[in-house]
């Protein structure tokens, strides 16, 4: 389980979130959602141990984050292969990480059926800049997937790709995911609706900065998820609306504070 109990965090004198409480339990997909700077990405990052609290604690399975753990593994959006490897060598760092004791064929083989569990078999000789980005970001889950990591942190994985490839690797990881057994914790960060209820077993909304959760709802939605009956759905429709009036209430809201309205000179 991911716990996350009375957090906040600043860069320097900037808040950026503040009082969150946030449980996962284990083998539950969740879509951490929110606007622009609303802090998803920082959270993750507090989760992955590559940042620390200011205020309050991060556990998982019982234990503080205390720093980066292979127990925890992160997927960014920008692919994060390492230019100089194969494919294969990318991955096969991973299961050396993971399984130390492994043979160099052995490492091999585990590192090509991570490839393939991902549709990149025939690919696995190429160098990252020889990929086009929803193989490379294709790459980077196969190789977080190697890991053997309980927990996966992805941070809007699939923002920068073109519809048809944010698709196909959208219900990649539903696949992956709901065929695990064990099923792993995901915690998923986007700024897109559909994505969001597409994915997620859970929503979780974050507000404008500093993020605060302003909603934490459950996603009715029984799998396998088709988009064009999803997305057609009046209960879709209505959970939608209710997102977007979230979102409108929180804006009004802040608008509303006076301490939050800076004057000339002010940073924006």
């Amino acid at each position: 389980m991911l716990e996350i109990r009375d957090l906040t965090f600043s860069y320097g004198a900037s808040p950026v979130l503040r009082s969150i409480d946030l449980v996962v339990p284990r083998g539950q997909l969740v879509s951490l959602l929110g606007p622009s700077g609303s802090g998803k990405s920082t959270l993750l990052r507090l989760a992955a141990g590559l940042e620390h609290p200011a205020e309050g604690t991060v556990r998982w399975a019982g234990e503080v984050v205390a720093g980066p753990s292979l127990r925890r593994a992160i997927v960014f959006q920008d692919y994060a292969l390492f230019p100089w490897m194969s494919l294969r060598g990318n991955v096969e760092l991973a299961v050396r990480k993971a399984a130390p004791g492994l043979g160099r064929a052995e490492r091999r083989d585990l590192a090509e059926e991570y490839l393939r569990l991902v549709g990149l078999a025939d690919s696995t000789a190429k160098y990252p800049h020889e990929l086009s980005g929803g193989m490379r970001q294709r790459g980077a889950i196969a190789r977080v997937l190697a890991l053997g990591s309980d927990l996966l942190l992805l941070d809007e994985p699939f923002g920068a790709l073109d519809p048809v490839n944010r698709a196909r690797l959208q219900d990649l990881l539903l696949e992956v995911w709901s065929s695990g057994s064990p099923r792993r914790t995901v915690l998923l960060v986007t700024h897109d609706v559909d994505e969001a209820l597409l994915l997620g077993g859970r929503v979780v909304v974050l507000g404008s900065a500093p993020g605060r959760v302003i909603a934490d709802l459950e996603v009715p939605f029984p799998l396998p998820r088709n988009r064009r009956d999803l997305f057609s759905s009046r209960g879709y429709v209505e959970l939608e609306e209710h997102i977007a009036e979230l979102y409108r209430h929180d804006v009004i809201e802040r608008i509303e504070r006076p301490e939050q309205v800076e004057g000339p000179g002010d940073r924006i």
